[in-house]
């Protein structure tokens, strides 16, 4: 008899807050609030913004939340997890940065948010 693999999230993560900074010749500058709810299946994301994200050129912004949900779902479906993701992702906060923010810096704070989750489930 084989048992079900766990759901995550087993309960609502709310308040998940990363702040990705490096700052070198190639600066990264990403800061997220996510809170992480159970869902009925998969990874769902969306952006419900509690306050306006203070960014030039502002079209840049749901780029850079794609790629934060790019990471999150990344770091979810690792197969080292051994679970089954069913979570509904909200972006409550935002911060960018002129000089390091881009695709990449958001795509890691997604996937350090997704870990400090998966830390507080257990």
């Amino acid at each position: 008899m084989t048992s079900a693999l766990p759901r995550f999230p087993p309960f609502p993560i709310r308040g998940v807050r990363v702040l990705h900074q490096k700052q070198n010749c190639a600066p990264h500058f990403a800061a997220i609030e996510v809170d992480f709810e159970p869902a009925a299946e998969g990874f769902t994301f969306e952006v419900a913004l509690e306050g306006p994200v203070d960014y030039e050129p502002s079209s840049d912004l749901p780029r850079f939340f794609a790629a934060a949900a790019a990471g999150m779902e990344e770091q979810l479906s690792s197969p080292e997890h051994a679970m089954v993701v069913a979570t509904r992702v909200v972006l409550r906060r935002a911060r960018a940065d002129m000089f390091g923010s881009h695709d990449l810096a958001f795509r890691i704070a997604g996937f350090l948010a997704a870990r400090e989750a998966l830390a507080r489930a257990q």
